[in-house]
């Protein structure tokens, strides 16, 4: 693994790299495209997230849907960028993608939860435990009917499928997003364990299908 404190001639591309990606990902895809839309500022809607969950809840589906696959795309292609620089790279790439969507330089640092981004980074890095991280939120989601819950348990087990499908490097990513959502999903956790969370096609305020974002 790089060390990031080593020679400043050869460590100066990876924090190129990790700006880059930073940049990347701190695009606010659902706050530019309800804004775009005539939908106003989502930040004043529903929680305040400006990820698809939340654009959902303005009732326009298809702009939730693109803002679902534009937050996880941005992921999967800082990685896929990064991966032409090396596996060091694509790594640090995925990292400070998800590190942007959550805290991004644009909105004061208060951006989305990271879902969609970190799926997106995470096939990027590694397909096989991207699509099966995905599964396993289709699958939390199924049953039950929570989107949080799916968010959380799919990245939850993200860790596992990269120690068995990849390698401890993208393990110890896999590792480091999850730290990074289960953060940003705090106040999801509380509600969950109230009954207080909102299932999924739950009437009023209820959450959207895709992950948040």
């Amino acid at each position: 693994m790089l060390h990031l404190l080593g020679d400043w001639q050869y460590t100066m591309p990876y924090y190129v790299g990790a700006l880059a990606a930073y940049l990347i990902g701190s695009i606010p895809f659902g706050l530019v495209l309800t804004r775009l839309a005539g939908l106003g500022d989502i930040r004043k809607v529903g929680s305040g997230n400006i990820g698809a969950t939340n654009v959902l809840r303005t009732g326009h589906k298809g702009l939730a849907a693109v803002t679902l696959f534009l937050d996880g795309f941005k992921g999967w292609g800082a990685v896929m960028i990064a991966k032409q620089f090396g596996p060091d790279m694509a790594v640090i790439a995925a990292a400070f993608a998800v590190v942007g969507h959550v805290f991004p330089v644009w909105l004061k640092f208060k951006g989305g939860k990271g879902v969609a981004t970190a799926l997106g980074v995470l096939i990027g890095l590694a397909w096989a435990v991207g699509l099966a991280a995905c599964g396993t939120w289709l699958v939390t989601a199924a049953i039950f009917r929570y989107s949080s819950l799916a968010a959380l348990v799919a990245v939850a087990a993200a860790p596992l499928y990269a120690l068995a499908l990849a390698d401890p490097q993208r393990m110890e990513l896999a590792i480091f997003v999850a730290a990074l959502v289960w953060l940003r999903h705090h106040q999801n956790i509380r509600r969950l364990l109230k009954g207080e969370e909102p299932k999924i096609g739950g009437g009023e305020g209820k959450e959207a299908g895709p992950p948040a974002a």
